[in-house]
């Protein structure tokens, strides 16, 4: 089997070409709205907020996980669209990409909304849980944190 290169590239919004973030987005549709089958507006307007940053990683050019990190009102670092494409999964390229995106984020207080059967995961992160769980388009979800 030939070597595959793994690459991590972070951006903002501006600095995507037309085909990355057509690539990163097809990556969310893919998991979130067809095997997750979640309808809901995927495009939500946050992706070109000029505090957004856009986390993958690509195996021989093709993306294979995504997460976004916002830039809440607050201050805090919000995590969100954590993914990794269903060939890619089991090869620890979710962690890869939580501690990738960490680095970004540094040391402000960074909050996610999990989905509860990751809860374990982003504790594994340094993350708690932050307040009672709720369910979100048929899916259990947990409000989790990280402090500075």
């Amino acid at each position: 089997m030939p070597s595959q290169t793994l690459a991590v590239r972070v951006a903002a919004f501006a600095d995507l070409d037309a085909r990355t973030f057509h690539d990163l987005l097809r990556l969310r549709i893919d998991v979130f709205v067809v095997e997750q089958t979640c309808p809901y507006p995927e495009l939500d307007g946050r992706d070109v907020e000029p505090g957004t940053r856009h986390l993958w990683l690509t195996r021989d050019g093709d993306v294979v996980a995504y997460l976004r990190i916002l830039a809440d009102p607050d201050g805090v670092a919000r995590i969100g669209r954590v993914v990794v494409a269903p060939a890619a999964r089991g090869g620890g390229l979710a962690g890869r990409l939580m501690t990738e995106a960490l680095a970004v984020v540094g040391d402000r207080p960074c909050v996610l909304e999990a989905q509860t059967h990751l809860v374990d995961f982003y504790a594994g992160h340094g993350f708690t849980v932050s307040g009672p769980g709720y369910v979100e388009d048929g899916i259990p979800h947990t409000p989790m944190r990280r402090p500075a």
